[in-house]
């Protein structure tokens, strides 16, 4: 009767072993695509940023000649290529298990977060300007005149903040995975004589 039961509960055992794995290999792969995503999406704010220049009667003006739009061709540059590094590392079975890859996952999606947002940000006000003017300085709307170079950067923008969206889903993921898998250090109270958490102090 011992061993019928002790065969139940192995047969119980691995059973549950095997959909935790496919369940974990279902997450690993949602987060391998959510990490490819950014790619197309940076790489093609970065090119519609790089090809925006237009020369009229009124002039000629560039991205290079705005250091917001600068920024974000550099920013987008950055995250298209964490972005496919970490899609491969993830992809991987086991690469997210151990806590000190799961801690750096944690940290870059949070820079890489505000990096992508910061460009975003900046660029908007950018081109608020550039569509309203400032009264108060007498500077007038550029976009009147040059809107053909407006409208491929206000594009680049809008695709900036859709890859913001993205990361904050990556940075919620990676911030379940780490806090929900891996306890909070904890360092021993020696008046008590008992372990307390980090954290709670």
């Amino acid at each position: 009767m011992e061993k019928s039961d002790d065969h139940h509960k192995t047969s119980h055992g691995g059973a549950a072993a095997e959909k935790w794995e496919e369940v974990s290999t279902a997450i690993r792969t949602a987060e391998t695509m959510l990490r490819l995503a950014p790619v197309g999406l940076c790489l093609a704010a970065l090119v519609i940023m790089l090809k925006d220049s237009q020369n009229n009667e009124f002039g000629s003006v560039s991205y290079s000649n705005l250091s917001a739009f600068w920024y974000l061709v550099h920013a987008n540059g950055i995250c298209a290529g964490y972005s496919l590094l970490s899609a491969a590392i993830a992809a991987m079975p086991g690469s997210s298990s151990t806590m000190p890859r799961v801690w750096t996952f944690f940290c870059l999606d949070q820079v890489l977060t505000y990096v992508v947002l910061a460009a975003g940000a900046v660029s908007t006000e950018v081109l608020y300007l550039a569509y309203k003017g400032d009264n108060a300085i007498t500077w007038s709307d550029a976009c009147s005149s040059f809107g053909s170079f407006c409208h491929r950067a206000t594009a680049s923008v809008i695709i900036t903040f859709v890859v913001v969206c993205l990361y904050v889903l990556l940075s919620l993921i990676s911030s379940y995975k780490l806090f929900t898998r891996f306890d909070p250090p904890a360092i021993v109270d020696s008046n008590k004589n008992v372990e307390v958490a980090v954290f709670g102090n």
